[in-house]
C-alpha cells in the first residue's frame, strides 16, 4: 500500500505537470478530488491486506440496484446513461455520462437507471483483500 501511495505521488509531483503543458500531446482533466463520500462524510482506507477492484456496471432502463452498502470508500466514473442513487433518508444524486462520485461508505443505498439507455459505470473499489464489495440489505 506504501508503494502505491509514493507510486501516486511521484505521478502527481513530477508526470502529470509535464503532461499539463500546452504543447504536451498528453492532457489530463481531473475528473473527482475529494476527501468525502457524496453525502459529506470523510474517507478512510480500510485497515488490511490493500485490494483494489474495478468493476464495469451496465444497468438497464427502469432497474433498480436494490438496497446496498459498501464498507470501503468506492467511486465511480458514468460513461453512459442517467443513474439517481437514492439514500434511505431521502437524499438523492443524479449522475450523468461524463460525471464522477465518491459514493457513499457504510450507508444503505439504491441506484436506479432513470434513462433510456443502459447506464455504464465504471466503479473502483478501494478495499482488502477479506472485504465484500456490496453488502445487499436484508
Amino acid at each position: 500500500m506504501k508503494i502505491a501511495l509514493l507510486t501516486l505521488s511521484f505521478l502527481m509531483v513530477v508526470v502529470i505537470p509535464v503532461f499539463a503543458q500546452e504543447e504536451s500531446p498528453i492532457h489530463g482533466t481531473t475528473v473527482l478530488e475529494t476527501s468525502t463520500s457524496w453525502d459529506g462524510k470523510l474517507l478512510q482506507y480500510p485497515k488490511g491486506e490493500a485490494k483494489v477492484t474495478g468493476v464495469l456496471l451496465e444497468i438497464a432502463p427502469g432497474t433498480e440496484t436494490g438496497w446496498h452498502l459498501h464498507s470501503s470508500p468506492n467511486f465511480g466514473y458514468v460513461l453512459d446513461g442517467v443513474l439517481q442513487v437514492s439514500l434511505e433518508d431521502g437524499r438523492t444524486k443524479q449522475l450523468k455520462a461524463g460525471e464522477a462520485l465518491a459514493e457513499v461508505v457504510n450507508t444503505y443505498h439504491n441506484g436506479k437507471n432513470i434513462g433510456e439507455i443502459p447506464v455504464k459505470i465504471v466503479v473502483f473499489y478501494i478495499g482488502t483483500t477479506d472485504q465484500a464489495l456490496t453488502k445487499m440489505k436484508e
